[in-house]
């Protein structure tokens, strides 16, 4: 079976020109019987809030969380990630609905606002002894959250070192600093909690395909069906091969 991408808003055709590029068939995924002819799913990036909206009018959470509970894999990025999480603080007025199922507390935009983006060199050991490759990894975060608290299941597979003073909470009329600060703290970046993967950051606007090629090791891992090829896939529904979208190298 083929990797689905949630496509209602975000970067859902960098994920799958990643995939492509690895040879696996990426569906763009937007109603919820869709969702019944994938054994992975990747939720992108994109504007938390919107998404929630356009998942909520189109029915997708009831299905989403039942994928999740079926323990099929799934990974979040950015938004994605927010989405994943039992708890989320910092949001707009009136919250958002989440899928959850990651344990875990993210703060929706822990690192600022979009000018305040930014890419760092990572550390991810974890990456590395299996999938190999530089000794870092290059995150993009845009508007990012990040990984607040996490409970006894959840495994850290990357940390961003910030000010101690960086706000914990906000929103229009309320900030919370941390209390006890230090010099320096490093928050959460990226996680896995059994068939969830979750990262603050866009792998997929990247050239380095080793946070796909992990997960694509849990699709198997899990004994979901053999990933269909992209070429194949393509041929056998009469589309033409996506043709590849530029990314930051």
């Amino acid at each position: 079976m083929a990797v689905g991408v949630l496509a209602l808003q975000g970067s859902f055709n960098e994920h799958i020109s990643a995939l492509v590029r690895l040879g696996v068939k990426g569906v763009e995924i937007r109603k919820p019987e869709q969702l019944e002819s994938v054994s992975s799913l990747i939720i992108p990036g994109g504007e938390s809030t919107t998404m929630a909206k356009l998942a909520e009018y189109h029915n997708m959470f009831p299905a989403l969380r039942e994928f999740v509970k079926m323990g099929k894999p799934v990974w979040g990025t950015c938004a994605g990630l927010i989405f994943l999480a039992d708890k989320a603080v910092g949001q707009k007025l009136g919250g958002q609905e989440l899928v959850g199922g990651l344990d875990c507390t993210v703060n929706r935009n822990y690192f600022g606002s979009q000018i305040q983006s930014f890419e760092a060199e990572l550390a991810v050991p974890k990456i590395v002894s299996q999938e190999g490759g530089p000794e870092t990894f290059r995150g993009v975060f845009i508007r990012a959250p990040a990984v607040l608290e996490v409970g006894p299941g959840v495994e850290v597979l990357a940390e961003y070192p910030v000010p101690s003073a960086n706000v914990l909470y906000s929103s229009s009329g309320v900030q919370i600093q941390e209390e006890n600060a230090v010099p320096e703290k490093k928050v959460i970046v990226a996680v896995k909690q059994g068939n969830i993967l979750g990262t603050a950051f866009h792998p997929e606007l990247t050239g380095d395909t080793r946070w796909h090629t992990y997960f694509l090791k849990m699709a198997n891992e899990t004994g979901s069906s053999t990933l269909v090829p992209a070429v194949e896939a393509n041929a056998a529904i009469g589309e033409r091969p996506r043709i590849d979208l530029p990314v930051f190298q």
